[in-house]
């Protein structure tokens, strides 16, 4: 057995910079601990090999020659990696204080558990609600808003109450975000790594419910703290569209796979009347919107609702 007691995991994709803090924070936060650093780049070729090689000659750096998905990614480390548990870590966090060792106290503390995330915090160090979440349904998805998650907070629904508790204490909950997780290897030998049906979104999910299935537990650790900036912002509209689409596709998959075929078409059925009705709010609000947020917002906010609209009715392929 390794005498490792971690291996932190780093998918990297046009995220140069990002990887250069995170890699940094690592460094400077986890010294009194035996782990190692695996950073994957997703054929992005931005320099990440060069940087990390002259800036972090530790960490072991992969390049993946074509963009294998973040699942794929995370796999081709994990094969590599020899520490007793593993940190998957998206490269835009930065890690505060102890909250590596914190994870990992908690991780081998509690004999049930199986998974553990952090508190994150987004760049302005508000909390960033997604670290805990519920296991994606039609109703949480259909529902999914940031007014209504303001105002119900606590509601099952979303899976977030740990979050609001009046004390910071180890919570166990259904699933936490992919941006940071701490499982055992045993049980990732066990159940498998991340499932690769999935090219983006969905993965952190569906590797939560196999935890789940397997007997083990998942918790949410508060006083682990990591700063999560939320991904590489792009200026390119296509991409934005990209995204929101493929989450909508790899939800339907998610669903497919857990709930059936007829789960998965409710769900696309779903979808399709959440964005149309979006797309009548938005055409209604447009000079309240373009007041507030410009006609540049607007446009942004109208073309990703029609590009979701599009996917629910089949009219893009993927």
């Amino acid at each position: 057995m390794s005498d490792l007691d971690l291996s932190i995991i780093v998918v990297n994709w046009n995220s140069m910079e990002f990887l250069r803090k995170c890699l940094t924070s690592i460094c400077e936060h986890a010294e009194d601990m035996r782990y190692e650093i695996l950073a994957i780049d997703n054929a992005s070729f931005d320099g990440s090999r060069e940087m990390a090689g002259k800036e972090f000659p530790e960490v072991i750096f992969i390049q993946s020659e074509e963009n294998v998905g973040f699942a794929r990614a995370n796999n081709l480390a994990y094969e590599r990696s020899r520490g007793r548990n593993i940190l998957f870590l998206n490269p835009d966090t930065e890690i505060e204080g102890r909250a590596i060792q914190i994870l990992l106290e908690a991780l081998e503390i509690f004999p049930d558990a199986g998974l553990v995330g952090a508190r994150l915090l987004n760049t302005d160090r508000t909390l960033q609600t997604t670290c805990v979440t519920a296991i994606p349904s039609i109703a949480n998805k259909a529902l999914a808003s940031n007014l209504l998650q303001r105002v119900f907070p606590r509601l099952r629904l979303w899976g977030m109450s740990a979050l609001y508790s009046a004390v910071l204490k180890v919570s166990e909950v259904e699933a936490i975000s992919g941006a940071c997780m701490m499982v055992k290897r045993e049980l990732l030998d066990r159940i498998g790594s991340f499932t690769t049906d999935f090219f983006m979104y969905a993965e952190d999910m569906d590797l939560c419910i196999k935890v789940r299935k397997a007997g083990a537990r998942i918790y949410y650790v508060p006083e682990a703290v990591i700063v999560h900036h939320g991904g590489r912002s792009s200026s390119v509209h296509a991409e934005s569209n990209f995204s929101s689409v493929m989450q909508c596709e790899s939800l339907a998959k998610f669903f497919t796979k857990h709930r059936g075929q007829g789960y998965s078409r409710m769900y696309r059925a779903s979808t399709a009347i959440v964005s149309a009705a979006r797309m009548v709010l938005i055409l209604l609000m447009f000079p309240f919107t373009l007041l507030q947020k410009g006609y540049q917002g607007w446009s942004q906010m109208a073309s990703k609702w029609l590009a979701i609209l599009a996917w629910s009715l089949d009219f893009s392929q993927w």
